[in-house]
Parts: C-alpha cells; sequence; structure tokens
C-alpha cells in the first residue's frame, strides 16, 4: 500500500498495551512511539497527565518506552504547544521532533515557521481533530454544580451528538452544550469561535469522527494532507504497528457534517462576538474601553502568547519616559502596541484570556480585529506556508487597495 495526500483510512494499534490504554485505537501514540524508536525524529512531543485530568502539561520524549504516558486526551489541558516547541525546545534548530497538535497548534506552529521561529523541515505535526477544550477550574465548578458530582470521580469527558458528557465509574451524565455554553460554561470562548476543527494544516489528521460499524470506538479515522504525513503512514504500516481498513462512504460523510456543523456553530458565535463593531482597530478600542480600563500590565497576555516572541520587548524598551516607573500607562496603549504587532497573525489560540487576571476578553478582542484582517487581506493565519503576511508582503494584495 502507498498512502496518498487525501486519503483516509480507519486504523487501530497492533500493539495491545497502546490499544487498551489509547483512544479509538492509540494510533497516534503508536505513530510516535515508531519514529522515535527509528531514529526518524529525536523526540516527541505530547501532553501528560498532571495532577489529575485536569492539569495537561507540554512533555518531551525521548525514550520510545514512555511515550505510551502520552495516551489519551486531556480536554483541560488548555495549552499552546506551538510556544513550548519554539521558546523551551530552540525551535526543532537542534533536534528533529514529531508533535501532537490540536488545530490551533498546527496554525500557531506554521505561523512561526514563516517568521523563522520553528524549523518546518525538523517537525512532523500529528495533528488530532478538536471540537474545543475547557477551562479547568470554570470545569470543575461546572461539574460540582451543573453535574453534581466530584470532579475527582470523572475519568473522561467528550462532546457527543450535541452533549457535553462527563464519564465516571457509575456511568455517564449529559447536558446539552449550547445550553451550558449559553450560561458561560462548556467550551472556551475562544474554541467556540475556532474555524478549523480537523487539522487540515498538519501531516496527518486523526479523530474518531466517522468511525461507524465494527470498528466504531475502536479505531480512528486518519486522513492524509502531506507527503511527509504518507510517508511516515506507510512506514507505520509496513512496520505492521497498524491495522487499517477503507472508511466506511456513510462514516466519511457523518465525519463531514460534524465538521459542517460545529463550523456552523462557530460561525454563529463569530458574528455574536463581532457585532456592534466595524473590526477596526481604533473601533474595537472604544467599544472595550471599560474592559480595557481594569488592567494592570501585568504582562499574561504577552508571556502566554506564543507569537508573542521578540527578545528585546518595546513594551519594556529603555527610552522616554512615557509614563513615569511604577505607573500603569493609559489603558489602550500596552494593547494597542501588541495588537498592531501581532494581529495578523493570531490564531485564536486564547492563551492571552486564560492567564489574564482582570478577565479582559483579550481573545475576543484580538479575533475581532483579525477578522477585519482576514477580509482586507485574505490571509488566513497558520495554514498555507508559502502564503505572503499581510502586514510584511505583498501589500499591494490588499483588497482595499
Amino acid at each position: 500500500m502507498s498512502a496518498k495526500i487525501n486519503d483516509m483510512y480507519y486504523a487501530y494499534s497492533a500493539i495491545d498495551d497502546i490499544k487498551q490504554k489509547g483512544e479509538y485505537g492509540g494510533v497516534v501514540t503508536t505513530i510516535m512511539k515508531y519514529l522515535l524508536e527509528e531514529g526518524i525524529v529525536d523526540g516527541v512531543v505530547g501532553v501528560t497527565e498532571g495532577h489529575d485530568i485536569y492539569d495537561g502539561v507540554p512533555t518531551l520524549i525521548t525514550d520510545p518506552a514512555d511515550v505510551i504516558k502520552t495516551a489519551g486526551s486531556i480536554h483541560c489541558g488548555t495549552l499552546n504547544i506551538a510556544k513550548f516547541v519554539s521558546k523551551y525546545l530552540d525551535g526543532a534548530r537542534y533536534m528533529k521532533l514529531a508533535v501532537a497538535c490540536k488545530p490551533c497548534d498546527a496554525m500557531t506552529i506554521r505561523e512561526l515557521m514563516k517568521k523563522g521561529k520553528i524549523i518546518e523541515e525538523n517537525v512532523i505535526m500529528i495533528g488530532v481533530n478538536c471540537g474545543g477544550t475547557m477551562s479547568p477550574v470554570p470545569t470543575m465548578n461546572m461539574i460540582r454544580d451543573v453535574y453534581e458530582l466530584d470532579p475527582k470521580d470523572v475519568i473522561k469527558e467528550e462532546i457527543a451528538k450535541g452533549k457535553l458528557i462527563m464519564e465516571t465509574a457509575d456511568g455517564e451524565k449529559g447536558f446539552k452544550i449550547d445550553e451550558l455554553e449559553e450560561q458561560g460554561m462548556g467550551r472556551r470562548e475562544n474554541c467556540q469561535r475556532c474555524n478549523l476543527k480537523i487539522p487540515s494544516n498538519a501531516d496527518l489528521a486523526l479523530g474518531n469522527w466517522g468511525v461507524i460499524g465494527e470498528l466504531a470506538g475502536k479505531a480512528t479515522f486518519v486522513e492524509v494532507f502531506s507527503e511527509t504525513g504518507a510517508e511516515v503512514l506507510d512506514k507505520v504500516i509496513e512496520a505492521g504497528l497498524i491495522e487499517t481498513a477503507e472508511p466506511i462512504e456513510k462514516g466519511i460523510k457523518i465525519r463531514e457534517n460534524i465538521n459542517n456543523f460545529m463550523l456552523k456553530e462557530s460561525q454563529a458565535k463569530k458574528e455574536v462576538d463581532y457585532a456592534g463593531t466595524t473590526g477596526d482597530i481604533i473601533d474595537v478600542f472604544y467599544q472595550y474601553e471599560d474592559e480595557f480600563s481594569k488592567c494592570m500590565k501585568c504582562y499574561g497576555c504577552r508571556e502566554a502568547c506564543p507569537l508573542c516572541f521578540c527578545e528585546d520587548c518595546c513594551l519594556e524598551a529603555e527610552g522616554p519616559e512615557w509614563v513615569p516607573g511604577g505607573y500603569t500607562p493609559a489603558a489602550p496603549f500596552f494593547h494597542l502596541t501588541r495588537l498592531v504587532h501581532m494581529v495578523d497573525a493570531c490564531t485564536n489560540c486564547g492563551q492571552c484570556s486564560e492567564v489574564c487576571p482582570c478577565e479582559i476578553p483579550v481573545a475576543k478582542v484580538w479575533s475581532t480585529v483579525n477578522n477585519k484582517v482576514r477580509e482586507i487581506y485574505g490571509y488566513i493565519p497558520g495554514m498555507g506556508s508559502d502564503d505572503p503576511l499581510p502586514f510584511t508582503d505583498h501589500v499591494s494584495k490588499a483588497k482595499w487597495l
């Protein structure tokens, strides 16, 4: 068999312990373990469980025997793996990496590749479908107050048939996710706006959507999106480490329908979030001036943002004392500077809002202005590697020029 771009498969691991511990056949774990064992990569990057299922920890693994520690999903691990790769692993300059990534991780990695902060040739992206992640503390409160369960008893959580389901040793309990989110619970706001659920910008995309029939719940749906992905999949199959089957046509359609439904929901959320503003920077800042007045300039958003990478930040530059030491600048200027610098590249990963102690909806503001940038330049962050960057390349391509 020779895999090609756009090929689709049902797949499951031939390794018993991985198949048992991993989700839906353990294919992601099997691929990562193979790449490390064969020396194709020097390390694999995944997420391991920290204190509990609400604590996701980005992890570099160099011992194949430890790869199984990353098996399974942690939906309350609100991380952006791109930051881990670019900042703490030197952007894969000195080692080859296989990275398990959500769509927003993959988008951010792509953006950092364009900016020379991650070396594209040294990274294999094993993408996983994502319907959204949840913030740990609000989720534990929701489980306690709405589900009337002890968060410590929850084994697994998933979104299925429009419900957010919590599984314990005693069974399952679910509520309609749209009703939860209307009350400010459920998935993070940025996830509700996300317009990429299947990571088509990764080398491979894997998930359980569309697996029906005898393999339902036992296999992963795999789609190939690059020559690298095709080569990796071929090698793992030839090694006898995963078994494959042709996907059922109805399953392919179900997967497509799930993706389209989620994208439709995301579009509806964006229309609500962007209402009342033109998307122009000054207009948006005027709309959110009360929110920004709460800013205490803790730099949390800058530190968390995977695309804020300057070593010498102009926000800390020595020079004219626009504001005396010990004072916070007028609310908009700190955020306005950051916005002008990188809003064209924003991937809506939500890290800024996640860490803001003042609960300013930073990601919502960035997403609003980024949407306007998309309209003007036709540029979608984190997708094609060769797309010109809006503020630096081919300004003449702006639709309003």
